[in-house]
């Protein structure tokens, strides 16, 4: 049974629905978590949009959902951001690795990496001819080869600009 995404106001993304999301969880959600998902869900669809971009809901990869319901879900586990609870002789701690993000809808590094990659947007280093305006940039020599003094005939493979060599 497919559930349809939660109605969009104002133009606001939704990648998943809160169906899915209560499929992720082990517990009964009450009418606050309910809302609280439901921001939880607007919230991780934006982030989504801003690290990736805005695909249509319809159509945007699954993997953009299954994002979305795992930052959600993760919210909704530890919306306070604890980092330890305690009741009488037992203690549960939590990971605080996301430091300031503990306690709000996030992704992690390797999350955020997907969204970009499933955008197209690759990083890394890259190289840009750049040219004055109202001048023409000089043409590379395709040759690829450099006179040297030691030896006319046989030149240098040095990938340089045309020159007077």
């Amino acid at each position: 049974m497919a559930a349809s995404p939660l109605p969009a106001e104002g133009g606001d993304l939704k990648y998943a629905t809160l169906d899915e999301l209560k499929d992720r969880l082990d517990w009964e959600l009450d009418a606050d978590e309910l809302r609280i998902a439901a921001g939880a869900l607007e919230d991780a669809s934006d982030l989504a949009a801003t690290y990736g971009r805005e695909w249509p809901e319809a159509t945007a990869p699954r993997l953009v959902r299954t994002l979305v319901l795992k930052s959600a879900a993760r919210y909704l586990r530890n919306p306070n951001g604890y980092t330890q609870s305690r009741a009488g002789d037992e203690t549960l701690a939590w990971s605080d690795a996301h430091g300031r993000d503990a306690g709000s809808v996030y992704f992690t590094r390797e999350e955020i990496r997907l969204l970009e990659e499933l955008a197209g947007r690759k990083r890394g280093i890259t190289s840009v001819a750049v040219s004055a305006w109202g001048t023409k940039p000089q043409r590379a020599d395709t040759s690829g080869l450099v006179p040297v003094d030691y030896s006319p005939t046989s030149p240098f493979p040095l990938f340089g600009n045309e020159g007077p060599w």
